[in-house]
């Protein structure tokens, strides 16, 4: 038996046993392809949080990496949250911690401190609002503007936020060392490769790589401009793992990676075999203690509030 029949074959026993078990499996488009394919839900950081919340099953199998899978145990604390790969982390989510926020808070009380969802549970419950890079911009233009804020971790989210509202917004020192590899020198170049290309980013890469997009947005943003849109090639900055998604609507489209940098360890460490193991033993469970759970929670509920 090759490879590609023993993927089918764990596909098969994954989709038989999460249905026995009522699993409701939730993917990040960063995903290895095969892992959206065994997913009920693909989507980005927010929608996958909306979808744990929202679904029915009593069990969320989380692919994804770690605030993802805490994330979905503060939403849904009636739910058993499963890792596949609890190892799986993020370096720009665990760059910021709640001790900095409370001494950031001590000297600067009158701050809406403004976390994205890349972050650890403890620093969403010492946060006023949470954000994700598909609904930053529209949270941040509902806070009061008399308000100063402080946007953690990302500084290149937050500092393309600020460009798009002209409103001042001090961020962290922080920022996606996937996405931070996307230079403006090479979508030069790649635009002069292919002059017919739009150039799509995520707004966590640098400014100067955004200024140059034709559209900058969250991954679900990215997939749905190269659905509804004519042109027939895409430039795309972002993780790889967006094609597969992109690929099954648009199998027509040329797309172009803007740097072969653009692929996510920790993201792609989790697999097929790992999944089924964690089905079949329902491990890892995914605990978030109650105290940081009923202070982060207020956060996300607001983000999800200001969002709608």
């Amino acid at each position: 038996m090759n490879n590609s029949q023993k993927d089918q074959q764990m596909k098969e026993e994954i989709i038989k046993k999460k249905q026995e078990k009522d699993i409701f499996i939730i993917a990040h488009y960063y995903q290895r392809g095969e892992i959206q394919d065994v997913a009920d839900f693909v989507g980005d950081s927010y929608a996958m949080a909306l979808a744990a919340r929202d679904s029915q099953s009593k069990n969320i199998l989380v692919a994804g990496v770690d605030f993802m899978a805490e994330t979905a145990a503060i939403l849904c604390p009636d739910k058993t949250i499963l890792s596949p790969e609890p190892a799986a982390t993020c370096p720009m989510a665990n760059s910021i911690t709640a001790e900095h926020i409370r001494q950031y808070r001590e000297l600067h009380p009158d701050t809406l401190v403004v976390t994205y969802v890349n972050t650890p549970a403890e620093v969403k419950a010492v946060s006023d609002v949470c954000v994700t890079s598909s609904n930053a911009e529209k949270i941040i233009r509902a806070l009061p503007s008399d308000k100063n804020i402080y946007f953690v971790p990302d500084q290149n989210l937050a500092r393309n936020i600020a460009r798009g509202l002209d409103r001042e917004i001090e961020a962290f020192d922080s920022s996606c060392p996937i996405h931070a590899v996307v230079s403006r020198d090479e979508i030069i170049k790649l635009k002069a490769l292919h002059p017919e290309a739009l150039v799509l980013v995520h707004p966590e890469c640098d400014p100067e790589v955004v200024h140059l997009a034709d559209y900058a947005g969250s991954t679900a943003g990215i997939l749905k401009k190269v659905v509804e849109t004519d042109a027939k090639a895409f430039i795309i900055g972002t993780e790889s793992g967006i094609f597969h998604a992109i690929r099954q609507q648009c199998p027509d489209k040329q797309l172009i990676l803007a740097s072969e940098a653009l692929l996510c360890p920790n993201m792609k460490s989790i697999t097929l075999h790992k999944i089924l193991y964690s089905i079949n033993n329902m491990e890892t469970v995914i605990t978030v203690p109650q105290d940081i759970a009923c202070q982060a929670v207020v956060a996300l509920e607001k983000m999800i509030e200001l969002a709608s």
